[in-house]
């Protein structure tokens, strides 16, 4: 009964200690993803900005861009 015991508490260590490593690995894959979502944000806007400017003062350029990019 007793080894049953300490058998319980060394699986019981070894899942903590496996629970603690893939959080650790999968915090800093989700910390890694927010930093790269935090770049990519601002170049989108710019993007944005640079194609509103265009199709303001240059449709035909915008228009360009557009079905270059943009498909079909």
């Amino acid at each position: 009964m007793l080894r049953t015991v300490f058998m319980i508490g060394l699986i019981a260590l070894a899942g903590l200690f496996l629970l603690k490593i893939s959080f650790g690995i999968l915090g800093g894959l989700f910390g890694l993803l927010f930093a790269l979502i935090g770049m990519a944000i601002p170049v989108l806007l710019l993007g944005l900005v640079v194609y509103v400017v265009l199709k303001i003062f240059a449709p035909d350029t915008a228009k360009e861009l557009r079905d270059k990019f943009g498909g079909k």
